[in-house]
């Protein structure tokens, strides 16, 4: 058995940093050695003296787009710049073509993945007005969840029939994760922003047509809805302060009911941005005030907001292009949240200790991820090493998303992720991928 050493390292983990050495042992962390205590003979040591161990981040929000919109992007590109990232386990939406809101679709999806993917995996099923049948068949322990989207949506997946959100809230046995923006408000603002602009309506607008009133309604329908029934609902890329106040809080994230995720664009973008940016960062839902956005940081700081997370969807630069009515919403996130979260800590918005928790320990909590998220003996080895001190642009040259652009071009970090290993396999270093061996599926205690 090959054994690897990372030595003289300082580790980020569980609310403490401390200088230390971690031996991994196949895929598993075999010993973490605290500064001083005699190491062991290694077939490979990594000397970690300046450099940051953070266990590997887990995302529960992307769209890797395959199958069927595979123009965009792919689960083997997007998972690569996942792990270049420092995210080594990534959730996946099921808007996808076909669609999968049936287990057969999904288990598809798995395959691919298997076969495909360097970071480890799993990947929702999604809900209809008519599929409660393939929702209640679902299995907790291999599913990360069900996603509901409450706002608008592709193909069948908008989620309107009363009685059916009923029947998923009480019905699921997953957790369930929303989509919360009202429809109705949404066509009402955007009907009187066309009315006034015609079709070229200023990218500025965005975050007034998918308003705060649109997200407020919609979140408090979904936590009415999961109070009622007892449900486990989380509740995707929050963007306002107002609906900070349906979530649970003052109580352990393990014991919480009704959760809540903040995405890295929301977090670093206001509405200030859009003038110089345009369709680069239009999200939905939209990234919002400043006021907003330092809500959120607060929130996050005070435990209020329970994970980060990336809502990567990527879209051609030539889809990006059109004007407000026809740019798609979405854009390439996983290979620079990671940095972007450590560059606030260097702003002083957060502490290293603060975006462990939120993008490595809370998800690992939240969805019940087995053996991951921490850096303790007996764990899967997915460890992220980053040079703190490490000056680099985002440029078209270094970026890994099949899209070839990122709404951080330009943008100089601080941090620099230099190794990234995946199950105690070295999947990225200094820009080179190791593909020998693939991610593998996330397992889930029973919930």
């Amino acid at each position: 058995m090959s054994l690897t050493l990372i030595k003289n390292i300082r580790i980020i983990n569980e609310g403490t940093s401390y200088v230390g050495s971690i031996l991994i042992a196949a895929d598993k962390i075999e010993r973490i050695y605290k500064e001083g205590e005699s190491l062991p003979v290694a077939d490979n040591i990594i000397d970690g003296e300046g450099k940051l161990l953070l266990p590997g981040a887990i995302d529960d929000q992307v769209h890797f787009r395959e199958p069927g919109l595979t123009h965009k992007a792919e689960i083997f590109t997007e998972a690569r710049a996942a792990v270049a990232g420092g995210i080594t386990s990534f959730m996946e939406m099921p808007n996808t073509k076909p669609q999968a809101t049936t287990h057969e679709v999904l288990e598809d999806k798995y395959t691919l993945a298997s076969q495909r993917s360097i970071a480890n995996y799993s990947f929702y099923l999604g809900a209809t007005n008519d599929n409660v049948d393939e929702i209640i068949k679902t299995d907790p322990t291999k599913v990360c969840g069900v996603k509901v989207f409450m706002g608008s949506s592709t193909g069948n997946m908008l989620v309107d029939n009363e009685k059916t959100l009923a029947e998923i809230f009480s019905k699921a046995p997953t957790l369930i994760a929303t989509h919360c923006e009202d429809e109705d408000t949404i066509v009402a603002n955007m009907a009187a922003y066309k009315e006034k602009y015609g079709e070229e309506v200023p990218f500025e607008m965005h975050h007034l047509i998918r308003s705060e009133e649109a997200c407020y309604k919609s979140s408090l329908k979904a936590s009415t809805l999961a109070r009622k029934h007892g449900a486990r609902l989380h509740i995707l890329h929050l963007t306002t302060a107002k609906e900070l106040e349906l979530l649970d809080k003052d109580m352990p994230l393990e014991d919480k009911k009704i959760t809540g995720e903040a995405c890295v664009h929301h977090l670093w973008f206001s509405d200030e941005d859009y003038k110089k940016h345009g369709a680069k960062i239009k999200w939905n839902p939209a990234i919002k005030t400043k006021k907003d956005r330092d809500s959120l940081r607060a929130a996050l700081k005070n435990g209020n907001l329970d994970v980060v997370a990336t809502d990567h969807a990527p879209h051609t630069k030539e889809e990006k292009q059109g004007t407000y009515f026809k740019a798609p919403s979405g854009g390439p996130l996983v290979q620079h949240a990671m940095v972007a979260m450590l560059e606030m800590v260097n702003q002083g918005v957060f502490t290293y200790e603060q975006v462990v928790d939120k993008m490595s320990h809370a998800p690992a909590v939240l969805f019940r991820v087995e053996d991951r998220g921490y850096i303790r003996e007996g764990y899967k080895a997915d460890l992220v090493i980053v040079e703190p001190e490490s000056k680099w642009t985002v440029a078209e040259g270094n970026l890994y998303s099949k899209c070839g652009w990122s709404p951080f071009e330009g943008q100089d970090f601080s941090h620099y992720v230099s190794h990234t290993f995946v199950n105690g396999h070295l999947a990225y270093h200094n820009g080179i991928f190791n593909d020998d061996k693939k991610g593998e599926r996330l397992s889930f205690r029973k919930q």
